[in-house]
C-alpha cells in the first residue's frame, strides 16, 4: 500500500489569472519582495497496491485521464510507503 502525493501546475506558457490576482494582492499589502505567483493543486490519495510499478502506473493513468488537464497542466507525483 502506498500514499501518492500529486502536484498539478499550469504549464509555464499558460497564463495564470488566479496567480496574478494573488500577486497583485500581495503587492498591495506591501509584500513587494514576493512575485511571479503561480497557483497549483496538491492531491493526496491512497493506493491499495503492493507492487510499486503497478502503483506508479495506476497513479500516472489517473493523472492523465482525470486529475490533470495534460493540454494545459503538468503533473508530478511521489509514492510513499504507507
Amino acid at each position: 500500500m502506498f500514499k501518492a502525493i500529486i502536484t498539478v501546475k499550469l504549464r509555464p506558457s499558460i497564463l495564470d489569472p488566479e496567480g496574478k490576482a494573488i500577486e497583485h494582492a500581495l503587492q498591495s499589502l506591501d509584500y513587494t519582495a514576493l512575485s511571479c505567483v503561480r497557483i497549483g493543486k496538491r492531491i493526496e490519495l491512497q493506493v491499495d497496491l503492493d507492487d510499486r510499478a503497478a502503483a506508479e502506473a495506476a497513479v500516472d493513468e489517473a493523472c492523465r485521464k482525470l486529475l490533470a488537464n495534460t493540454v494545459m497542466e503538468d503533473y508530478t507525483f511521489e509514492l510513499q510507503k504507507a
